[in-house]
């Protein structure tokens, strides 16, 4: 009952994260008192990519991470975002680690 809660909250969350930004399964994991790994498990649950931009967290050292719908898929929405990916990786200037 807790994930499924929590995963309302998170999922919920990502919609407040500002254009041209990410955050990290850790940053996320800290803000709801969680393991980053519980995080990871409630993103690859989301149904709804499209109202959900869990496209929108990478690994803390910024490697962009697994997606429901794919690596490439992954990179192109955040390049659609105007989110730089160099090396499959996101610079740091966009990501915020502290919510």
């Amino acid at each position: 009952m807790r994930l499924q809660r929590d995963s309302k909250v998170i999922l919920e969350f990502l919609r407040s994260l500002p254009k041209r930004k990410v955050t990290t399964y850790k940053a996320l994991a800290e803000k709801f008192n969680m393991h980053p790994r519980a995080v990871a498990k409630i993103l690859a649950s989301n149904k709804d990519l499209e109202s959900y931009p869990c496209y929108k967290v990478v690994h803390a050292d910024g490697s962009i991470g697994g997606y429901v719908a794919g690596t490439d898929e992954k990179i192109k929405r955040l390049q659609a975002d105007q989110i730089s990916v160099i090396n499959n990786k996101i610079p740091r200037n966009f990501i915020i680690e502290k919510l």
